[in-house]
């Protein structure tokens, strides 16, 4: 396990990645926010760049009239064993290193353009700055942008509220230490810094205030009673800055020796003398990174439980909208029959009752199927009249001897028709309904299949693909259906069931010398060779016998219709629904199963960044836990 000095590292790492990804915080409680972090705050010409080269060590910041700092610069020291070469890097330039500061502040003009173009725009986008240094504390500064009270030429009206607001930001963030820059040869009571910390950080517990220009007041003045917090108190000690003066500036003095003359300046004063031991730019980068990484080891639990928390919200999100899907064609092969598989147990679900549909195949057989049949329009065929017409014509020239045979067949087969085709122009087809009305709840039942599998929601291509697929299959289910539908009915009429009427026979051969008034309704066969001698008694005979074989036929249809569109449709749509759509993308090229999977492009953006962020906080979870923070 690393040392405690590793958790201000930990930190830069963490906030690196952050930036990297676009968390730079304004959006609720972010893993950004979450970690601790020092805001260096100050108006215009307060002094706050020459704080942060003077804890740096290094002249190295843009300077010039009006508004220089634009961007958030997070400036993250390293610091290395004596005798190894300092040197810069840029997160947004990771693989060059910079040895010369004037190119740093260069890139740091650049950088800054290239966001905010070269207007006086503000941005809150930071920049990343690693300094590798013997000369520094390990230690992170937020550098923002000075606070102002007026617009300037090239300024939008609104800079003055929009530095403020990004500033505050910043400083509000309970995680968020402030380090509060103020001149000395101003009253404390008009410092910008002070008054934006006492709004954001009321008790002071946060706020680290530092006085600059000290050697610059009138003289016989000082300001003992602010640094030793008679003035404005703190809950942490008042830190004076001597900076280079401007013509130290100009000169190019060693930093190094900006120090030693600062360290100098505070040992010999008569005023600051017995405060030497804590006043320096030394003093306070000390300060700071051992306040820092107590603030760090406090907060590191409260940020694993947000870590964890946000870890397991965005694995729910991943499995919510789908994970990736390979580039490979085996990948998306596998992807594609793993989500057909999950439409298929929806639709098989719905079918055997796991949810609701299915049932209504079983009303269609039990209800509309009966009622359907008893409509059927025998009465008119088995009419009197239609009934001698028939027989009549069936007799041809020659009438029959004991029974009109050709004429009971004829009127079977005509009564038959009525099952499998128009009916004088009124009746649909009774074979073709049953399996058509079978065929549209079959597909209703692939549409709230495809509807209630989550799955598919997020490919379009595919699911359009599986509706025509399913479709497509269920047309050839009904298909068959139909065909062996229509080969019941018209077994039906290739063959009748001799028996049913040697039966009607038997029953007329027992009964043979019945009188009274039921003896015509109760003899089944009339023993007379014509029509003539039995007129309409023995026409209803006939009618009668044929309407009972009839609605024999039509109970023995009753039964085995539903069975063959049972068989046909539905126990073939519960077992190869897909099948046929399995054997073509089995033949796909790897462009069309990518193009099967082409999903949305803003949820493929979501998703990318969803992943990109699970990474970060893995990533994070995992530099914490190398960390001996306890």
């Amino acid at each position: 396990m690393a040392r405690l000095e590793s958790l201000i590292g930990l930190v830069n790492r963490i906030q690196r990645a952050c930036t990297a990804l676009g968390d730079h915080g304004g959006e609720g409680m972010s893993l950004w926010e979450a970690l601790p972090s020092v805001a260096v705050v100050g108006g215009q010409s307060s002094g706050k760049s020459s704080v942060l080269e003077s804890v740096v060590g290094r002249d190295f910041l843009p300077r010039g009239s009006g508004i220089v700092t634009r961007r958030p610069l997070v400036l993250q020291l390293h610091r290395l064993e004596d005798g190894r070469s300092e040197y810069a890097e840029f997160l947004h330039a990771p693989r060059k290193k910079f040895t010369d500061f004037a190119s740093v502040r260069k890139e740091i003009s650049d950088e800054t353009d290239r966001i905010t173009g070269k207007t006086k725009h503000i941005s809150n986008i930071p920049i990343h700055l690693s300094i590798y240094s013997p000369n520094v504390v390990n230690l992170t500064l937020i550098d923002l942008p000075g606070l102002t009270k007026v617009a300037v030429e090239g300024q939008p009206d609104s800079i003055v509220e929009d530095i403020e607001n990004m500033v505050r930001s910043y400083v509000e963030k309970p995680n968020c230490i402030i380090l509060a820059i103020s001149p000395a040869n101003q009253d404390i009571a008009t410092s910008d810094a002070i008054k934006l910390a006492r709004e954001v950080d009321p008790s002071g517990e946060r706020t680290f205030g530092v006085m600059t220009k000290l050697d610059l007041m009138d003289k016989g003045t000082n300001a003992l009673d602010v640094i030793e917090g008679r003035s404005y108190r703190l809950q942490h000690p008042w830190v004076g800055i001597v900076n280079r003066s401007q013509a130290d500036i100009n000169k190019n003095v060693d930093m190094m020796a900006a120090r030693r003359k600062e360290q100098e300046y505070f040992e010999n004063s008569p005023d600051y003398g017995h405060l030497a031991h804590r006043m320096g730019s030394e003093y306070l980068a000390k300060l700071l990174s051992k306040h820092l990484e107590t603030v760090i080891r406090q907060r590191i639990p409260s940020i694993i439980a947000l870590i964890n928390k946000t870890i397991s919200e965005l694995d729910a999100e991943l499995d919510r909208i789908g994970r990736p899907v390979g580039i490979d064609s085996g990948a998306q092969l596998y992807t594609i029959l793993e989500l057909c598989r999950a439409f298929d147990r929806v639709f098989k679900e719905h079918l055997d009752g796991g949810r609701p549909g299915g049932d209504r195949i079983y009303k269609v057989f039990d209800h509309q199927l009966p009622a359907a049949l008893k409509k059927l329009p025998f009465d008119r065929h088995l009419s009197i009249k239609n009934v001698q017409k028939v027989v009549t014509e069936a007799d041809g020239y020659q009438p029959h001897l004991i029974a009109p045979e050709q004429g009971y067949r004829r009127l079977i087969d005509g009564s038959i028709v009525y099952f499998k085709g128009p009916a004088e122009a009124s009746v649909d087809a009774v074979t073709f309904y049953w399996s058509t009305l079978v065929h549209f709840v079959l597909k209703e039942l692939v549409r709230k299949s495809i509807a209630e599998t989550e799955e598919l929601k997020r490919f379009p291509t595919l699911t359009s693909d599986i509706a025509a697929a399913c479709t497509e299959a269920l047309e050839r289910f009904r298909d068959e259906s139909r065909k062996t539908v229509t080969r019941l009915v018209e077994m039906e009429s290739s063959y009748l069931t001799v028996e049913f009427f040697r039966k009607l026979n038997m029953e007329g051969d027992r009964n043979p010398n019945q009188t009274g008034p039921n003896a015509d309704k109760n003899r089944k066969e009339p023993p007379a060779p014509n029509m003539d001698s039995h007129g309409d008694n023995y026409l209803r005979r006939i009618a009668s016998n044929v309407n009972s074989y009839i609605m024999m036929v039509c109970e023995t249809l009753r039964i085995s219709i539903p069975k063959a569109v049972v068989h046909c449709q539905v126990r073939e749509a519960k077992r190869s629904l897909l099948n046929h759509f399995y054997a073509q993308i089995g033949r796909q090229e790897k462009e069309r199963l990518g193009a099967m999977l082409d999903e949305d492009p803003a949820l493929m953006e979501k998703r990318t960044l969803i992943a990109k962020r699970l990474e970060l906080y893995k990533s994070a979870r995992d530099e914490i836990d190398s960390v001996a923070w306890k």
